[in-house]
């Protein structure tokens, strides 16, 4: 994915979530500038709740 940010310790669905939700923000308009911000502390809550860690 080049040109692409990839988050950090997360797996290829999460990355691919990420990449969903950044973009179905800015499309909407919603979050302004912080679609970026908004989708990756998204999908970092859910990657928590499902018990997986930061770490590789």
């Amino acid at each position: 994915m080049p040109g692409k940010k990839h988050l950090r310790g997360v797996s290829a669905k999460e990355q691919r979530e990420y990449e969903h939700i950044k973009e179905s923000a800015e499309k909407s308009g919603r979050y302004g500038k912080r679609a970026k911000e908004v989708a990756a502390r998204t999908v970092m809550k859910q990657h928590r709740r499902k018990g997986h860690s930061k770490r590789y």
